[in-house]
């Protein structure tokens, strides 16, 4: 097996945050999959599985165990008709290179999760969503490797419990190490979340194809989010809050502004606008900078460490729940 000691944290993650893992095994093929969690059981050691890093935070104690990083790759297809393509995807292809697979051969149903920086295995795991789709809406089944039982097995996307950023496999009870998508023959249709339904209306956009809305998604993205390799950030930092009708009524009575989007069968408040209204966008807190683009976002500029970020964090969280009574919630998962 190929693995390394004793590696920064901060050098697998997008955020550039967090102490040395005392081991890190590279997947790259899935018969390497048993050697690795046999190694870290030889060894009593806890594992963690790692994709691209991107919605991962590191702590400065590092990781006392074995990071597994998932690097199996590849896109098959399983079948292919006029109206659906079947594919089964390697779980750490990044997720983009399987949108744009999808999405050049004239499917749609992933391209508004274009520009994602992630693994399509991390966005099984997060149920990763944007801009009205998320994974759930293709996901048809996945393959994973069961600690329990030491097998591989095919668990149905009924079965893999996905709700709004969620699923099964937050536990660490499974690798993941293939996605079957289905993908159809059709156009997303307007109105559209927000900010993509005003770029349509302002450049005149007659063209919904899978194609061009991808086109248009990756602008949307690089207007407001920085390029996680250019520069330390996890991209969007907050869940968007999730409120009962009660309270989204309550809130636009006392806020006309607020911004509250009927989503995944549920009602979310943008976050994004909740720290701009407590005057944070484009402050700089503990050495992490609330993007002036986008106050969802967190870059890290100057921060040295974890502690540095949390106290950015908890100065954020304070500050809106005091004006709202709303709590944001962080996205980036942390590695204990």
């Amino acid at each position: 097996m190929n693995y390394k000691t004793n590696i920064p944290i901060a050098n697998l993650t997008t955020m550039r945050l967090g102490g040395a893992a005392k081991v890190v095994l590279k997947i790259t093929k899935p018969d390497e999959i048993t050697k690795a969690y046999d190694f870290a059981k030889q060894h009593k050691l806890p594992t963690f599985v790692l994709g691209a890093g991107s919605n991962i935070i590191g702590r400065d104690k590092g990781f006392a165990g074995v990071i597994l990083l998932n690097q199996l790759r590849g896109i098959s297809v399983m079948r292919a008709a006029a109206q659906y393509l079947t594919i089964q995807v390697a779980s750490g292809e990044m997720l983009d290179t399987v949108v744009k697979f999808t999405t050049d051969r004239g499917f749609g149903g992933m391209e508004a999760l274009s520009a994602i920086p992630g693994t399509i295995g991390a966005a099984v795991v997060q149920n990763s969503g944007a801009y009205g789709q998320d994974i759930s809406q293709t996901l048809q089944h996945i393959e994973a490797y069961d600690t329990k039982t030491g097998k591989i097995i095919v668990i149905n996307k009924r079965k893999c419990n996905l709700g709004y950023r969620k699923s099964i496999f937050q536990s660490s009870r499974y690798f993941i190490t293939s996605v079957t998508l289905r993908l159809r023959k059709t156009h997303l249709k307007p109105p559209f979340y927000t900010s993509l339904q005003a770029y349509v209306n302002a450049h005149n956009i007659t063209d919904f194809s899978p194609t061009n809305i991808r086109r248009i998604i990756i602008k949307l993205r690089s207007d407001k989010l920085p390029d996680v390799k250019k520069e330390a950030s996890s991209g969007s930092f907050f869940h968007n809050v999730v409120v009962s009708k009660k309270r989204a009524k309550v809130l636009k009575k006392q806020y006309p502004d607020i911004p509250i989007f009927h989503l995944n069968r549920h009602l979310e408040v943008a976050s994004g606008w909740l720290i701009e209204q407590v005057g944070l966008r484009g402050k700089t807190l503990h050495g992490m900078y609330i993007s002036d683009k986008s106050a969802l976002v967190l870059i890290n500029k100057s921060a040295k460490n974890y502690t540095n970020l949390a106290r950015a964090r908890e100065e954020i969280v304070e500050a809106v729940y005091a004006k709202f009574g709303l709590e944001l919630i962080q996205e980036p998962v942390e590695l204990t």
